[in-house]
């Protein structure tokens, strides 16, 4: 009965995810490419640490970051992880600010035991997200008003199956050396509009015009990840991991269209795009460059970690090229330039056998920085968004230890108030439930 109901609460989430996963933070910059990705923040298991996570691994949470990590399930258990995020933030331009905030499920994941060395994960994880609306008013003819709304909605969402295998050593103690890798199924839309509405009386020869492109994607990423723990004396152990992401060349659908409405109803009027003879559907392309991620750690006898992590990539997320010769929005300001990840996290972590509760809980955290998140050409020059951020966190254990209940603060900032400056605060609740399905015991 455990069973059915946990599949029958894993089945409702996911379509509550399916449906919900895009809400309303307004991010202009995620108007570029596939939209903005938020990974590996949106994991409050990582998020705590300041987003480490190459060399996280435990019997009772979900690492999907390192592939390698599932290895750490125990041969009894079956792991349920589920996150939320609240997200709040400002977007600043030189003296001007707007606040919004938005609430979502971050991630859902399940991990379990096939034999004493082969373990099992899958889950559902946002991948990236577009949601932006912004606008600009100028005139023309000297007397009337021109509005120009840019909107964007949609994102993009990751189904992963993960395996990890137990190569050298079985367990938590001793030298050990895990392997792993994960199949990702990408898939979403990202649906963009510019529209010119003329507020002027003289509409003889103005009328309304909207731009207007779906970008739709079905792909398949892989990635392989290592662990490797090494004793040093009876007090410490060192951990390494590495995540590995191959380079892929792959294919989108793209849907352009520019049309004349009626401003009272926004209906359609004329189609200017695509003309007779021409098709509104075209495809672009996605390319993934080699990415790798290296992480160091230094465990001391289970009572506190310190874990650093860098990544490096030719470019940051996917690289989206359009294949038409009738760009609709026409040349993008995105440019593709070198990326870099770094963060550094600590962990105090709770004595189990601690006779009062505060003596068993955990805490952490942690500081990032990424350099080269996206290269935007203004004004003929080329300016480089970085970003920076920290977490902090605590693990309630539940049920002795099994269960956790993780809370993390998170805080970011990306971009700089002369071009767009986001600041934001991400509120994470992640809940890990870990039961023993697996355990025969030797007395009723």
């Amino acid at each position: 009965m455990k069973i059915r109901q946990t599949l029958t609460i894993m089945a409702m989430v996911c379509a509550v995810v399916c449906a919900e996963a895009q809400n309303g933070f307004n991010v202009p910059l995620s108007q570029f490419g596939i939209g903005l990705s938020d990974q590996p923040y949106n994991n409050p298991i990582v998020t705590r640490m300041g987003g480490t996570a190459y060399t996280l691994t435990g019997n009772n949470f979900v690492n999907p970051f390192n592939p390698a990590s599932y290895a750490g399930i125990e041969s009894e258990s079956f792991v349920f992880d589920m996150g939320l995020g609240i997200q709040m933030g400002t977007l600043r331009h030189d003296n001007d600010h707007l606040w919004d905030a938005d609430g979502n499920i971050a991630y859902l994941t399940v991990a379990m035991p096939i034999t004493r060395w082969w373990k099992l994960a899958g889950g559902l994880l946002p991948y990236s997200s577009a949601d932006y609306e912004s606008v600009a008013q100028g005139s023309y003819m000297d007397s009337n008003v021109v509005k120009t709304v840019y909107d964007g909605t949609g994102g993009v969402n990751q189904v992963f199956l993960g395996s990890a295998f137990n190569l050298i050593g079985n367990g938590r103690e001793g030298r050990r050396l895990q392997g792993g890798f994960n199949v990702n199924y990408l898939v979403g839309n990202v649906q963009r509009a510019i529209s010119y509405s003329f507020q002027g009386n003289d509409s003889t020869y103005y009328i309304n015009v909207r731009r207007y492109k779906k970008t739709s994607l079905s792909n398949v990423l892989f990635d392989l990840g290592a662990q490797y723990f090494e004793p040093l004396g009876e007090h410490y152990t060192l951990g390494i991991g590495v995540n590995y992401k191959p380079a892929r060349q792959m294919h989108v659908k793209d849907l352009a269209l520019k049309y004349t409405y009626h401003p009272s109803d926004e209906t359609l009027v004329d189609t200017i795009f695509p003309a007779r003879g021409e098709d509104a559907e075209y495809q672009s392309d996605l390319l993934l460059d080699h990415t790798i991620g290296v992480g160091v750690s230094l465990e001391h006898n289970g009572r506190w970690m310190v874990a650093a992590d860098a990544t490096f990539a030719g470019w940051s997320g996917l690289k989206y090229i359009e294949n038409s010769d009738h760009p609709i929005f026409g040349e993008t300001a995105l440019q593709y330039g070198p990326y870099s990840r770094y963060a550094l996290g600590f962990e105090r972590r709770g004595d189990m056998d601690a006779p009062r509760y505060l003596g068993r809980i955990s805490w952490s955290l942690g500081v990032h920085r990424e350099l080269g998140t996206m290269y935007l050409t203004i004004d003929d020059t080329q300016r480089q968004i970085n970003e920076w951020g920290a977490g902090l966190g605590v693990t309630l254990p539940m049920r002795k230890g099994r269960s956790l209940l993780t809370i993390s603060l998170g805080y970011s900032q990306l971009g700089t108030r002369d071009i767009l400056q986001r600041n934001s605060l991400t509120v994470g609740i992640s809940v890990s439930s870990c039961e023993r399905w697996f355990f025969k015991r030797k007395f009723d």
